[in-house]
């Protein structure tokens, strides 16, 4: 397995060309409350869907001249010059302000003018229109395209050579610039058809590279994507060489339909509702299924007070995002009807489309803060199980206590059942996922949160399939936390690996980018546990970053490592003789000064285990060790003579949360990664002190049980052997060496590890 992170397309990368104003590759973009999506019913069509709440509610339509969403192996050239091109298209409506009206459909060009000057121009559709103001053929030359409202008189000529973007505006018929409600929520459309561009201008660059099908599978997620045509997104998806079902977390933030007090009521906005028909109907094409995911999460200006769950002081539960989310009570019966409502929309999709109904439940819990105060106390809960008082869960607790945390995480439970219920209710066939998010449910700050959050309730069979998610452990390196935490999962609620999805990632900001080396190792681990898929959260990351991933669909190939856990027959290589070696590259200029460029950190060393083969006995254990080792296919261990120790190395320094450090050897200033320790050797001190708490990792990695203090030192004594291979594909000895006293020459070198 690999990867690779992509900045930008480059020469040698696969390209081909697109029509300009490709309906794919146009983008929507609005004000909340409002919401507008869209998507593509032909390939010379787009649609667009709205839904109004505001009389100063508007939706553009966007063409940008530079791609700043695609993979960048998949993003169209930046061509800025649009003045050897036209547009044409035939334009309906309905529910928006018609063409011919004030403030109607218009399109504002945002770039430079002739002399560099920013500015932008405003062309009125309608002075462009053959036809009526709901249903006409709409005619651009950006050569000649004039703005202005009324012609000849307000003409304002444009200058298309040097443009950023484009965008066509809708708002709703009783549209004014005032924030003033509308007297109910307006849903309206607008359809182009017929989309043409002709001229000299009219095709652009675009990458085309199509990755092999490899192990990993995708999640995506609407709240980030939502600005995206379906197929758009799906062409990232299938040209990266992700395949299977896709995880597509619903949101918490677009999916809903509001009320004119802009709180949540039934079902999905129009909007919403077009966009997934559409991401249904693009993934059946492409033979991938979806796995509808909904959590208990909601935008919180838009949900209804008494649906919230609260701390003991009546606060409302509210995450760290900014605008702030909220989480749904599992005890608020009107809540728990209205996720059942969004679930069974959802997978009425997935029949429509012809798909296999997959539906998850996506990270339900009761919110813990940062402090460890638990939510459990909204009007609801406490009716129906009188929570007693909990301060903080970051504290010991009474039995009254963790019996409060059993009832809430059989509530949890029993409203999980009642949602998957409500699906198979009109789906019995539907396959049901649970995501439970481990660095949060497995606190170690917090033991005894998993009564509530990891309720017993759950144990299989439950679910179809558990999913397990840990991305804050992977980016932050914590693979042990990993390891336990699954293992915890395993034995508590008894699902196999072969009934275990894993989401790996993700990275949250572009400069974290370098996260993705953790993410990618962390999907191979699970690869390796044998689960039945590993998903890659999220798609919009892997595009915005160029992620790109590749290896073998063979998980059995991809686990195999070339290197056999034995020792080279001791005796063979007692007498070894041994050359570190390091590649420096020296240049020497006319006057005799020299300039050298150390090309590696650490040397390499390389063997002779020759002089140990005294006798036919010996050749014979040399020739059967060669031929198990395939010669140099296989490496193996190797005992140095001069050095197979270390005492009191220091392996690292404590910050408060890191349990693994890589075992270490230092030489002066340099340092030689230790990968192949001696089993049962290994001696650890943390500030000094010595521990029985750790345990040790393949490739040399110390794993703490308890993380050691910020400022503490770590350190290790041990015995170590060499990871070596056979040199050369050819071993040559004869009975006449030995005769004449003579030993052969048989070449080992150190093989580089972790």
């Amino acid at each position: 397995m690999a990867y690779c992170l992509v900045p930008e397309r480059q020469p040698h990368h696969v390209a081909d060309v697109i029509s300009r104003f490709d309906p794919r590759f146009w983008t929507i973009n609005f004000p909340r409350p409002m919401m507008a999506a869209v998507t593509t019913g032909a390939p010379d069509a787009l649609r667009v869907d709205c839904v109004f709440y505001r009389k100063d509610d508007l939706a553009g339509l966007i063409w940008e001249a530079e791609d700043r969403h695609d993979h960048p192996l998949l993003a169209y050239d930046t061509e800025r010059d649009f003045r050897r091109c036209q547009l044409s298209f035939r334009w309906r409506s309905s529910g928006v302000r018609a063409l011919d009206a004030l403030h109607g459909p218009t399109l504002t060009i945002e770039g430079r003018d002739a002399d560099g000057a920013p500015r932008s121009w405003f062309v009125r559709l309608w002075n462009h229109a053959q036809g009526t103001p709901e249903d006409a053929l709409v005619t651009i030359d950006f050569a000649e395209v004039v703005g202005g409202f009324l012609l000849p008189g307000e003409a304002d000529p444009v200058w298309a050579g040097d443009v950023d973007r484009m965008f066509l505006s809708l708002v709703a018929p009783d549209y004014d610039a005032s924030d003033t409600m509308l007297d109910a929520p307006v849903e309206g459309w607008a359809e182009l058809s017929d989309i043409r561009c002709t001229g000299a201008g009219s095709v652009i660059g675009i990458g085309d590279a199509v990755l092999p099908e490899h192990a990993l599978r995708i999640a995506s997620g609407y709240d980030d994507s939502y600005h995206l045509t379906p197929a758009r997104l799906l062409r990232n998806v299938l040209h990266l060489g992700y395949r299977g079902a896709i995880v597509h977390y619903v949101g918490m933030s677009h999916y809903f339909r509001l009320d004119r007090d802009l709180k949540v009521t039934g079902g999905l906005n129009l909007p919403c509702r077009a966009w997934h028909r559409s991401f249904a109907e693009e993934a059946k094409a492409l033979g991938q299924d979806v796995i509808w995911s909904l959590s208990y999460e909601l935008f919180d200006a838009h949900c209804p007070e008494e649906w919230k769950q609260r701390r003991a002081d009546g606060a409302p539960a509210l995450t760290g995002w900014e605008p702030p989310s909220t989480l749904l009570s599992p005890a608020n019966g009107a809540a728990m009807a209205y996720l059942q409502g969004i679930a069974r929309a959802f997978t009425a999709i997935d029949e429509a489309a012809g798909l296999s109904p997959r539906f998850q439940v996506g990270e339900p819990w009761w919110w813990v803060t940062a402090e460890g105060q638990p939510c459990l106390y909204d009007a609801e809960a406490v009716a129906a199980f009188d929570p007693v008082p909990v301060a903080t869960l970051h504290a010991p607790l009474s039995a009254a206590q963790r019996a409060t945390l059993d009832a809430a995480g059989a509530m949890l439970a029993a409203s999980t059942a009642a949602l998957c219920a409500a699906v198979r209710a009109d789906q019995p066939e539907c396959e049901t996922h649970l995501l439970t998010y481990l660095p949060t449910v497995l606190d170690q700050r917090a033991p005894e949160a998993k009564r509530m959050n990891m309720p017993l309730g759950w144990a299989s069979p439950a679910f179809d399939v558990l999913q397990l998610e840990d991305y804050d452990w992977v980016t932050a390196g914590d693979a042990a936390s990993t390891r336990d935490g699954v293992a915890l999962a395993e034995a508590r609620l008894g699902y196999p690996p072969e009934r275990q999805d894993y989401l790996s990632g993700f990275v949250l900001r572009p400069s974290e980018r370098a996260q993705w080396h953790e993410i990618d190792a962390a999907a191979l681990t699970a690869l390796s546990r044998g689960v039945r898929g590993v998903h890659v959260w999220a798609l919009p990351q892997v595009m915005r970053d160029g992620f790109v991933h590749w290896g073998s669909l063979n998980r059995e190939e991809d686990a195999v490592e070339a290197f056999d856990d034995v020792l080279f027959p001791l005796a063979l290589g007692a007498e070894a003789e041994v050359t570190p070696e390091f590649s420096t590259a020296v240049v020497t200029g006319a006057g005799g000064r020299e300039s050298r460029n150390a090309s590696w950190a650490e040397a390499r060393t390389r063997y002779d285990v020759g002089p140990g083969v005294r006798s036919e006995a010996d050749i014979a254990a040399l020739i059967d060790f060669y031929r198990a080792q395939r010669g140099p296919a296989r490496a193996f261990r190797l005992r140095d003579p001069f050095d197979a120790a270390a005492t009191g190395a220091v392996i690292g320094t404590g910050d408060g949360s890191n349990r693994r450090f890589a075992l270490v050897k230092h030489y002066g200033a340099a340092s030689r990664r230790i990968t192949r320790p001696v089993a049962g050797t290994l001696a650890v001190t943390v500030d000094g002190a010595a521990t029985q708490g750790f345990s040790l990792e393949l490739l040399g990695v110390v794993v703490l049980d308890v993380a050691p203090a910020a400022g503490a030192t770590v350190t290790a004594s041990f015995a170590f052997d060499v990871p070596v291979r056979f040199a050369e594909d050819r071993l040559t000895v004869s009975r006449a060496t030995f005769l004449a006293g003579a030993a052969p020459s048989v070449p080992l070198v150190e093989v580089r590890e972790g």
